[in-house]
């Protein structure tokens, strides 16, 4: 009997089968007279978790009298991973409590618990009872340096990672990957050639991490040496490994060695598929982005929520409006349209299509909205004008208790542009700072210098740049620069124009406009010298124009 009990759960652990063949076990163990053996309890409290009832599985831990630590770990990993986190310490509390003492995989569990929930302070009390109990060994080292390195605490993970003093692969590849999570690829790196050093094996796991950091320009030949690394040891086989190559490659800028890296794959799985099709989507190569979006969709591959967003932004900076309505159908045949982040994503692809009507139309129907989806309509209407019905929107948020973010008043701002709205919108600004306590960024500051430089205010305009922390970033310059240009105000644009020479020499697009400037003001001799130093060195890249029509 208890072989073929255990057989049974096996099959049913295996297959992930449904919530009523688990209960129909759990009446076979009932009646056999088993639940006084934690490990039964174990095993159905496992299945419980599995199939998302959290609240037979906690039934069920209740009545079983015995526990072994195994069952207190399943009932607390069930708690954590449906992110119940005070559920989930307040089992582990009682635990303590017990004679029984927590294992190295309760500890890694409520460590995981801990950095998800940024409890730093119950990090640190998790630790200290790691090494004043069990001590520390590769299991709880690697919960405790992934834990402090989401916590952007890398100095601690790097401390408990030396107290090892032979860390084995795992400890290793957290380490790296907490290096990686952290920005600092360099130390991922030293420790990478120290393995190599010592004769430790790496996996694809060490290499996903390792590559993961390698997202810039500049790192392009260090990650190169190690796709070469890959391609000697084997790994370029691992469809995980080959995904984080592609987006090393996509991060770098180089997009025909990424596409080069996913042709190599016989059969790419959806991540793979979405690092490329991401990468296109960022460097900019959006019409390729959603070319492989839909070569994807007719190999038979499921995007996921994910990707369809990302996607739908591609569509959205192409303009295309043909490809946003078919991911829109697509959307629809998903069953995705509840998704609050596709729907606003669907939201800012019309209004930047021009069809700001259909995104409204959109908006009215969705029966969830968060912040993002206010701020996708909120742009759509500013960008096309329409700022009452912008500024009413911005009513209903703070109506129902929305907390708006520095997109909601970058909205705001850009709707008070379009309109001539200088008043509202230093008022605007002013709210932002004062009664919402939010930083200004830079694209705060250009949309106040393009406001009150617009309407003539130049001189104004200029205070307030110079009112501004230093260094000043050049689209605000440039924001300046562009007013002047409207109002043929050369003094002022020469001194923003020499500050972006100095940091952007090879940037034609401002030498033009002082040029145009110029020559408002009849300053030929000027025009002369700018023209002889664009056409001695630097070119303007021609304009492209593009004519979309529609068919009878």
């Amino acid at each position: 009997m208890f072989f073929k009990l255990d057989s049974l759960i096996l099959e049913v652990s295996k297959s992930h089968q449904s919530l009523s063949r688990t209960k129909q076990l759990h009446a076979f163990v009932t009646k056999s007279h088993l639940l006084h053996d934690p490990f039964y309890a174990t095993k159905l409290t496992r299945l419980y978790a599995l199939n998302n009832d959290l609240s037979s599985a906690r039934n069920l831990f209740d009545k079983t009298p015995q526990r072994s630590v195994f069952l207190w770990n399943s009932i607390i990993r069930a708690y954590a991973k449906a992110n119940k986190f005070d559920d989930a310490i307040s089992l582990f509390k009682n635990m303590l409590r017990t004679e029984l003492r927590p294992d190295n995989f309760t500890y890694a569990c409520i460590c995981r618990l801990c950095s998800e929930n940024f409890d730093l302070q119950g990090l640190r009390l998790v630790h200290g009872m790691v090494v004043s109990g069990l001590g520390v060994n590769s299991i709880t080292s690697s919960a405790l340096v992934t834990a402090y390195s989401k916590l952007n605490l890398i100095d601690y993970a790097s401390k408990v990672f030396l107290q090892v003093s032979d860390p084995d692969l795992i400890l290793c590849n957290s380490m790296i990957s907490g290096y990686e999570y952290c920005g600092y690829w360099d130390k991922s790196l030293q420790l990478w050639n120290w393995m190599l050093r010592v004769g430790k094996k790496p996996d694809g796991y060490t290499l996903v991490g390792l590559i993961s950091g390698l997202r810039e320009s500049r790192l392009l030949c260090m990650g190169q040496g190690i796709h070469g690394f890959c391609l000697k040891s084997g790994f370029d086989s691992s469809d995980h490994v080959v995904s984080v190559l592609v987006s090393m490659y996509a991060g770098c800028k180089c997009m025909n060695s990424a596409c080069s890296v996913f042709s190599s794959l016989f059969k790419p799985d959806l991540v793979t598929w979405s690092a490329l099709i991401t990468g296109y989507s960022q460097y900019g190569d959006y019409e390729k982005a959603l070319y492989y979006f839909r070569k994807m969709h007719i190999e038979g591959k499921k995007a996921d929520l994910i990707l369809i967003a990302g996607v739908l932004v591609a569509a959205a900076q192409s303009t295309n409006v043909w490809a946003g309505n078919v991911v829109h159908g697509y959307v629809i045949r998903r069953g995705f349209e509840s998704s609050v982040m596709v729907s606003s994503a669907l939201i800012d692809m019309y209004s930047k299509c021009g069809f700001v009507d259909l995104g409204t139309r959109l908006f009215q129907t969705m029966s969830e909205r968060n912040i993002v989806t206010y701020n996708s309509a909120i742009w759509g209407l500013a960008l096309h004008g329409l700022a009452s019905q912008a500024f009413k929107m911005f009513e209903e948020i703070i109506a129902k208790g929305l907390k708006p973010d520095e997109s909601t008043f970058a909205a705001l701002l850009c709707a008070c542009c379009h309109g001539g709205l200088v008043n509202n919108g230093l008022e605007i600004f002013q709210q932002m700072i004062e009664d919402f306590h939010i930083q200004a960024r830079t694209e705060h500051y250009v949309y106040i210098v393009k406001l009150i430089g617009m309407v003539g205010n130049l001189e104004e305009a200029y205070s307030f740049i110079l009112s501004l922390p230093k260094p000043v970033d050049s689209g605000i310059w440039g924001a300046l620069l562009s007013c002047c240009d409207v109002h043929q105000n050369s003094e002022l644009a020469e001194i923003g124009a020499q500050l972006l020479f100095q940091n952007y020499p090879n940037k034609v697009s401002y030498r033009v406009m002082l040029s145009n400037i110029y020559a408002s003001n009849g300053r030929w001799d000027d025009v002369e010298k700018l023209r002889d130093l664009v056409d001695g060195g630097l070119r303007k890249v021609p304009g492209l124009s593009r004519i979309v029509g529609t068919s009878d």
